[in-house]
């Protein structure tokens, strides 16, 4: 099958209900790093109207840096942090009357978690018992994948649309030249790219990008044209 297109949402009053029907999924800010109880009620209320699956966003707790600092927990603390917050999404989930089918770290704790196998543990523990035996969206060959596979969960790995990369395949560190892809033809190639290796079986455009809106549809289309295999 050909990767499915995700997109990072509820994080800014900004962003378009047009970006969010374009995706195949949403990661929902849940309280973490953005969103409050409106925020995720909007963007599942747009999920459920769209045919957009639903998963939550957590993050470490740190609205000010917008969850791209690494911020020093115990490792209860950081699982008791992750826990309340996809609980939050789980209850307006409920009313709003969708599933939450997968979960997706954001920012600082998306990176720590692909690298330390104790906070990745912790982190799939906590999803695990607010949401259930959800898909988990992460880097591949990482021990986020490790620790979520070894639970028994299905995992799905990650690559960027609207991100730079490295020789090696890591992401260079925003505010670095080139970390950002801004333009929607390099965007639809890179995910092309992506689609084509096999090593990807999702693609992330985050809602942040400047032409957020432009890159997703053009790399949406991209992944359509693909077909499935």
């Amino acid at each position: 099958m050909r990767p499915l297109l995700n997109v990072d949402a509820g994080e800014m009053e900004s962003e378009p209900e047009a970006l969010w029907a374009i995706a195949h999924a949403l990661n929902v800010a849940c309280g973490g790093h953005a969103g409050d109880a409106r925020s995720m009620e909007r963007v599942l209320r747009a999920c459920r109207e769209h045919h957009v699956r639903a998963g939550a966003h957590p993050s470490y707790p740190d609205r000010e840096g917008f969850g791209r600092r690494r911020i020093a927990l115990a490792t209860e603390a950081l699982e008791t942090s992750i826990a309340a917050q996809c609980r939050a999404l789980r209850v307006v989930a409920e009313r709003v009357g969708i599933a939450i089918e997968h979960a997706k770290l954001h920012g600082a704790l998306y990176h720590d978690a692909a690298k330390d196998p104790s906070i990745a543990a912790a982190c799939v523990r906590a999803i695990r018992a607010e949401l259930g035996p959800v898909a988990i969206l992460g880097p591949g060959d990482s021990a986020l994948e490790h620790a979520a596979r070894g639970a028994g969960g299905s995992y799905e790995r990650e690559g960027f649309a609207d991100r730079g990369m490295r020789a090696d395949g890591s992401l260079i560190p925003r505010g670095q030249p080139g970390a950002l892809i801004e333009d929607p033809v390099r965007a639809a190639g890179q995910a092309r790219a992506l689609a084509t290796s096999g090593d990807v079986d999702t693609i992330c455009v985050h809602g942040d990008t400047p032409g957020a809106l432009a890159i997703a549809r053009a790399v949406r289309e991209t992944l359509d044209a693909l077909g499935t295999s």
